[in-house]
């Protein structure tokens, strides 16, 4: 079933007889005002600030595991956590109370029980990703946080053509290093483009991300639709697994997490 699926009847009234239950939920965050989302001693992260507000309501010290550890600035509206607690009361109280203390930038909903298995990283059968150009002369002060601003005209049916080189299983070292070990190679099951007005969308779902992955990518696609980069040159580059033959990096404002996908 995928994360985002209905809450389970009853759900808040399962609890393992030791007393300490295994909780998931989605949270959703502005990343703009922290340094990622991995916990760090002197930085603020999205990790610092769940913990810091499990802490405060429930009194116990929480670590949690989450999807992704989004790079600083990023956004998520659907990133996925875990953690167990010893909370007695049902769990719609504690997603009620931990939106109370949690920063304006961050929420949790879709709090339920787990089975001990799950794990929000390696049970994950696909992650989505939004990418969101804002492509216009004039910059915008209401999307600058969420939209990176492109004033140049784009070719998005080229971007659109080249995108689809992208779909499969293969070498993704050109467009970034794994987060541990040395195996690059990724399935990408979705990879389009969609307009709205002056925003460029650019979703991508894989099987999983090498380190800025998406916004190597979409930094080499804004090549493309520049004319810089025909579609053959973005195969060629792709297949080279080569990371200097990349565009410039996209900056992080511009993406979101929008969904982890499980069985």
């Amino acid at each position: 079933m995928s994360e985002n699926g209905g809450r389970t009847p009853g759900a808040d009234a399962q609890q393992p007889a030791s007393g300490i239950r295994y909780v998931r939920a989605t949270v959703e965050y502005d990343g703009t005002d922290y340094c990622g989302f991995q916990w760090q001693a002197d930085q603020p992260t999205v990790q610092g600030e769940l913990e810091r507000a499990l802490a405060k309501v429930t009194q116990e010290d929480i670590r949690i595991t989450a999807a992704g550890r989004t790079d600083a600035g990023v956004h998520a509206r659907g990133q996925v956590i875990a953690f167990h607690t010893g909370w007695r009361h049902p769990l719609s109280e504690l997603e009620r109370a931990l939106n109370a203390v949690l920063a304006e930038d961050v929420v949790v909903w879709e709090l339920q029980p787990a089975e001990e298995e799950f794990h929000p990283r390696f049970s994950a059968r696909s992650r989505e990703y939004r990418y969101t150009i804002f492509n216009q002369p004039r910059r915008s002060p209401l999307a600058r946080r969420f939209a990176y601003h492109w004033p140049h005209a784009l070719d998005v049916e080229a971007m659109r053509q080249a995108a689809h080189k992208l779909i499969g299983t293969h070498d993704f070292a050109t467009f970034g290093q794994p987060p541990q070990g040395e195996n690059t190679v990724r399935q990408v099951l979705r990879a389009e483009f969609t307009c709205e007005g002056p925003f460029i969308h650019f979703d991508i779902e894989a099987n999983a991300f090498l380190q800025r992955m998406v916004r190597s990518i979409v930094g080499t696609l804004l090549q493309v639709g520049s004319g810089k980069l025909s579609s053959a040159d973005f195969e060629e580059i792709l297949r080279a697994a080569d990371r200097s033959l990349a565009g410039p990096t996209a900056p992080p404002h511009g993406l979101c997490l929008m969904r982890v996908n499980y069985e």
